[in-house]
């Protein structure tokens, strides 16, 4: 159906992921107790961050590593996470939800969005420009990044800030040539493409839940999420990025226009009655399901920040001072043994150079637009019962059926090399975690 590459409709920069939130640790052979190691390798968004440890046991430690392809998509990880982090006396989680939501998939936002925005990347400059060998918030981990990395970070974070009308790019502008780039002859009859997306792909792979109106709108225009009555007319920075063409870098909107940011958080749910249907329509949207699953996140995250050890407690007490001089990140909330870490962009393969992460790491995640880095050098830093989970390419929608399983025997055939084999014991309820559902494919090392 594609009149453009095959690429093009997924992008070159991955803003969000393709394929729904899951807690990485209930992936295989079910570890319950213990500190954990979890690599995520591209995933895009924090959304797997963000489940395993709402999902996990107060008591258990948590240790994410986050390896990216770009620090652009670093950036939006970091404020994503930010403003996760702001305790419900400053932000409920009703406003915090359309926050979030508004800055992940949306083009355009909000005036009072763009306020939170412009606070949060000025306190996120200050934290990754302050060199300090312990991170103010442990969640928020940026001291391992290298300095033109974290330089880099900076310069992103003040492009944020920039007032509204002074970027070069006219978002609806960048928006409407991917559309048209990708679409080719077929633009003229755009309406009947993304409806065809629509019912025959995303549909049919089972996600019902996306409403015709809501995604029409979002392949049209860039909106996903539109929380209440509003004007949408600022540009979303974060989605802007440099991508490197023949001679120059050029700007503009370079991320998914087809697949959707409803697959991270609105395509699933525990409460099965946002699942309900009545005469074959779903009665709740993808937005009203991701609102749901984001509001039930952040109150488990809450919860993990009241049932502080008192360890931990006497350990806040005694850094006080030095959080109180440092003012970039001391409001947000501290997770218990939580802690997640942004590693180099060109880590992966040395890794296995560094006597710390020898069979380290209890989980690995990849996704699909990395998998191309899963090397046999990767069972090196694996935990003896680690598992392995790649994302799969079920929902990147510009690849036929053939395309699809030939993705996924090549991501068998890399697992194979790198020591892993197919873990045969998963739950067949692909709503839940299981490694049955054509979305991912889990892995244990080989016997």
């Amino acid at each position: 159906m594609s009149a453009g590459r095959v690429s093009e409709g997924a992008g070159w920069f991955s803003w969000w992921g393709f394929s729904p939130a899951r807690n990485l640790l209930r992936f295989g052979p079910v570890k319950s107790d213990g500190e954990m190691n979890v690599l995520l390798v591209g995933s895009g968004d924090p959304r797997h961050i963000l489940k395993t440890i709402a999902d996990s046991p107060v008591e258990q430690n948590l240790h994410m590593w986050v390896i990216e392809s770009s620090m652009d998509v670093v950036a939006r990880q970091l404020l994503l996470l930010y403003v996760t982090l702001m305790p419900q006396e400053k932000m409920g989680v009703n406003e915090k939800t359309e926050v979030f939501l508004e800055l992940f998939g949306n083009t355009e936002i909000r005036s009072q969005t763009e306020e939170t925005l412009r606070r949060a990347a000025s306190q996120l400059i200050l934290s990754v420009t302050e060199i300090t060998e312990d991170p103010i918030n442990t969640c928020l981990n940026t001291t391992l990044l290298k300095f033109k990395e974290r330089d880099e970070l900076a310069r992103i974070f003040k492009l944020w800030i920039q007032p509204a009308g002074s970027s070069p790019v006219i978002m609806s502008k960048a928006w409407d040539y991917r559309v048209r780039q990708h679409l080719g002859t077929r633009y003229n009859s755009k309406k009947g493409c993304f409806d065809w997306d629509l019912t025959m792909k995303l549909h049919e792979k089972g996600c019902g839940v996306i409403s015709k109106q809501q995604y029409v709108q979002w392949r049209g225009k860039g909106l996903a999420f539109e929380m209440r009555e509003g004007i949408y007319q600022t540009t979303n920075p974060t989605l802007l990025s440099t991508r490197k063409g023949d001679k120059v870098g050029i700007q503009g909107y370079w991320g998914d226009i087809v697949s959707s940011p409803y697959l991270s958080f609105g395509i699933e749910s525990d409460d099965k009655k946002l699942l309900k249907t009545q005469n074959g329509q779903h009665l709740s949207t993808a937005q009203d399901i991701s609102s749901a699953n984001l509001q039930e996140l952040f109150r488990s995250l809450s919860n993990r920040r009241r049932c502080l050890t008192t360890s931990h407690s006497d350990m806040e007490a005694k850094e006080a001072p030095k959080l109180s001089q440092q003012k970039s990140l001391n409001d947000l909330m501290h997770l218990s043994g939580v802690s997640v870490t942004f590693l180099p962009l060109d880590s992966l393969q040395k890794l296995p150079q560094k006597y710390k992460y020898f069979h380290y790491f209890n989980s690995i995640y990849f996704s699909a637009s990395c998998v191309h880095q899963l090397d046999p050098m990767m069972g090196q830093i694996a935990a003896p019962d680690a598992v392995l989970v790649v994302e799969l390419a079920k929902y990147i929608l510009d690849l036929n059926k053939e395309q699809e399983a030939g993705f996924a025997e090549t991501v068998a055939n890399l697992a194979l090399k790198a020591g892993f084999e197919p873990w045969c014991e998963g739950a067949s309820d692909g709503a839940s975690d299981g490694s049955n559902d054509g979305v991912h494919c889990v892995f244990v090392q080989q016997k």
